[in-house]
């Protein structure tokens, strides 16, 4: 999502009354939740006109009765109710009524996290119409590379799609987590250099020689040798490359491969796939190396690996090395 124009906004200081930031994907809320309280007091006002209270410790008639206030010492004053998720939202009745009739001079500012605010009902609707209603999704996991690459340009550096890859891989989905590992990234690296796989290995931790993505390539290349290295490192270092998330990168991989034999234009790829096109090559290489039918046993095989890990389906030694020389060899031939 973008949120780049509601930013801008309150940087020019063109506020809104009431602002319900609702969604699964907390780093978009603290982020203009953020920008709120940075932008529309300054300290000397703060201690006068800004309010913040938390879901579980507040109700409606306290937020209400806050709101209608004036402020004292600047144009507006601040209201951010944190944790909004937790208000009893039943009784919402007196709030509808505000929000109705809002003071223009107030901004009040709903952090509603870790989940959807319910859009039939009419304060959502009301709050759509008097002010701004934010739903803050999560990035799928095919989506989050290409965030990171455009994170990293508004910060003014450049990272490589490698590197933006091998995050996105091993980070997850979890914003707050990966911009944290970014801004680590952005103190060590030169804004004149690029940021390549080597930085990540350097200052995040993740091996640029021994990770799920280096695997997936050696897989597409069919170097047995490289794979069967990879994945002894894996099997030695655990807690740092956990077998779910290698079979997990791994049938996503694949199930990508499968994809790009289906797709008739193949200028098209890199989009249906939602990879950076940097890597079409691989994945042109990777399907040449495995046809359909061998991609549909890899698939099945995976789905078996997967179930061993869990301790179903077992058949002889189910350690992390076990499984994935299995999975391994299933794969190469």
């Amino acid at each position: 999502m973008n949120i780049s124009p509601i930013l801008t906004d309150i940087k020019k200081r063109k506020f809104q009354p009431v602002y319900l930031l609702h969604g699964e994907e907390s780093y978009f809320i603290d982020v203009i939740s953020d920008a709120l309280e940075h932008t529309v007091l300054n300290d000397a006002q703060k201690g006068f006109d800004q309010t913040v209270l938390y879901g579980k410790d507040t109700d409606f008639s306290t937020i209400v009765n806050a709101a209608k206030r004036y402020p004292m010492m600047s144009d507006h004053q601040l209201i951010i109710i944190k944790e909004a998720q937790d208000l009893k939202w039943k009784d919402d009745e007196l709030l509808l009524k505000y929000v109705e009739q809002c003071t223009v001079s107030t901004v009040l500012v709903f952090d509603y996290k870790y989940g959807k605010f319910d859009k039939r009902k009419k304060l959502y609707k009301a709050i759509e119409k008097k002010g701004l209603v934010v739903e803050s999704n999560k990035l799928y996991d095919d989506k989050v590379a290409a965030w990171v690459i455009s994170y990293i340009k508004e910060q003014g550096w450049n990272i490589h799609p490698q590197a933006a890859a091998l995050l996105s891989e091993y980070l997850g989905t979890e914003l707050s987590k990966i911009v944290n590992e970014l801004n680590k990234l952005m103190l060590n690296v030169p804004k004149e250099r690029e940021i390549v796989v080597a930085d990540i290995e350097q200052n995040i931790g993740i091996s640029k020689d021994f990770n799920v993505f280096e695997l997936n390539t050696a897989l597409a290349k069919r170097n047995a040798s490289k794979a069967y290295q990879i994945i002894d490192y894996f099997a030695a270092n655990p807690k740092s490359n956990p077998l779910v998330l290698v079979l997990g990168t791994i049938a996503g991989y694949f199930t990508k491969v499968l994809k790009y034999h289906y797709i008739i234009d193949k200028s098209t790829a890199a989009k249906e796939l939602g990879v950076h096109p940097f890597f079409m090559k691989e994945y042109e290489l990777a399907a040449r190396n495995y046809n359909r039918r061998k991609t549909f046993t890899i698939i099945e095989a995976l789905k078996d690996a997967d179930l061993k890990s869990k301790g179903m389906n077992v058949g002889g030694n189910t350690s992390t090395k076990d499984i994935l020389t299995e999975l391994i060899f299933t794969i190469l031939n």
